[in-house]
């Protein structure tokens, strides 16, 4: 092996260390920091990163499409959907492959972004199509639409494999808008908020301590993967009739239909393959 080859080997290994779902944490993570960054210093509008169906329907700012991908509404946010992602993505990286894993992840995203902004801009102009489908003058940020579209890739090829799912943080959003809808100006809410807050980050080091006792915290549900699309959207979507949610379950649907497609594509296109991938399941 000469000098260029050795060279040329110790790069590769260097991005090979890290598997794709690593990467995508990373950039999640700083494109967030320098979008937050621009916005807090007025050089970029929230309309410039973050998705807004009136908008983009008109042909505007449609490289928000991607861009709002990789941005988030808080840090709360992105620590959640990256602890979703870091789960979830390193699991389906292994089934079907780096490269596969990378593609799919990224048309998931912008699938799940258009599914939003076609809802959302065709049918959110009414109240009860904008407690459905968002509002179309909302912004919409966010990694969970692709998220959804891994998940509906692994509760297709690996259905009965069990995951927890991380219930708390949920609660407490849910918990936060209904008092914020019902006490909008009230001082004991915006206290509370803080509490929530501080909940949601003990939520996180609880996850990540490995510790039996901690994680119960974070309030985890285990549940088989065919079970988490179903629980993870229509229960949001009813509550959402009540209360006014910061979640987009229409982008949430949107990458849950295209990785349910995809699953099954990939399980008519490798039948054996994924046969022996739930036998192997099921003896875990």
């Amino acid at each position: 092996m000469d000098i260029y080859q050795l060279s040329h080997y110790h790069k590769r290994s260097l991005f090979e260390k890290l598997s794709v779902t690593w990467w995508l944490i990373i950039l999640n993570s700083v494109l967030f920091i320098i979008f937050y960054s621009l916005i807090s210093a007025g050089v970029l509008l929230w309309s410039e990163v973050g998705l807004v169906p009136s908008l983009v329907l008109q042909g505007q700012n449609l490289w928000t499409f991607l861009t709002s991908m990789f941005m988030h509404a808080s840090l709360e946010h992105i620590l959640f959907n990256m602890i979703s992602l870091f789960f979830v993505g390193m699991l389906l990286e292994k089934i079907i492959g780096r490269r596969r894993y990378f593609w799919f992840y990224l048309i998931a995203g912008l699938f799940a972004g258009l599914i939003f902004a076609l809802l959302s801009g065709f049918f959110g102009y009414s109240t009860l199509g904008a407690e459905l489908f968002g509002n179309p003058i909302d912004v919409g940020v966010g990694a969970s639409g692709a998220i959804f579209g891994l998940v509906g890739v692994l509760a297709v090829l690996i259905p009965s494999k069990k995951i927890s799912l991380v219930a708390g943080p949920l609660f407490v959003i849910i918990l936060e808008s209904f008092l914020g809808s019902v006490y909008p100006n009230s001082t004991l809410v915006a206290s509370l908020g803080i509490l929530f807050t501080v909940y949601i980050f003990v939520s996180i080091f609880a996850i990540f301590s490995f510790d039996p006792r901690l994680y119960k915290i974070s309030l985890p549900i285990e549940m088989p993967f065919w079970a988490i699309p179903i629980l993870a959207i229509i229960p949001l979507v009813i509550v959402g009739l009540f209360i006014p949610l910061p979640i987009g379950n229409s982008a949430h649907f949107g990458g849950l239909l295209i990785g349910l497609t995809y699953g099954f594509y990939l399980r008519k296109k490798y039948p054996n393959k994924v046969s022996m991938l739930s036998r192997q399941t099921l003896l875990r």
